[in-house]
C-alpha cells in the first residue's frame, strides 16, 4: 500500500468514528416543567379574586401559589432576576415580584 492510500484509509476511519460518536443516542430529553403562570377556569375557582391584590404581599411564594390556583398569574421577578413577560394584556392576570421567598409586589395585566 502506498502512503497516500494509508492516509485516505486513516482519514476515513477517523471520519467514521467521529460520525458514530455524533449519532449516539443521548437518551430521553429531560422533562420540561411548566412555567409559573396559572390558568383560569379551574373547578375550585380563584381564591385570590375574592381579596385585594395587596393581600398577596408578604405571603410566601407557596402560599401565594395556592391562592392563585385557577387564576392567570406569572412571576415577573425573583430575587432581583427579571423574567421575560409578554406584550399581551390580560386584565385578570397578576404578575408577582418575589424576594427571599415572599411576594413583594403584585401588578395586573
Amino acid at each position: 500500500m502506498t502512503n497516500q492510500t494509508i492516509s485516505h484509509m486513516t482519514a476515513a476511519a477517523v471520519l467514521s468514528a467521529t460520525l458514530a460518536g455524533c449519532a449516539a443516542d443521548p437518551g430521553p430529553a429531560p422533562a420540561v416543567t411548566p412555567g409559573p403562570q396559572g390558568t383560569p377556569g379551574s373547578a375550585q375557582g380563584c381564591k385570590a379574586d375574592k381579596m385585594e391584590d395587596s393581600a398577596l404581599i408578604g405571603k410566601t411564594e407557596s402560599e401565594a401559589t395556592a391562592l392563585l390556583a385557577g387564576c392567570r398569574w406569572r412571576i415577573g421577578e425573583r430575587d432581583g432576576e427579571q423574567f421575560m413577560g409578554t406584550m399581551d394584556y390580560w386584565e385578570d392576570r397578576r404578575t408577582l415580584g418575589i424576594a427571599n421567598g415572599k411576594v413583594t409586589w403584585v401588578k395586573r395585566g
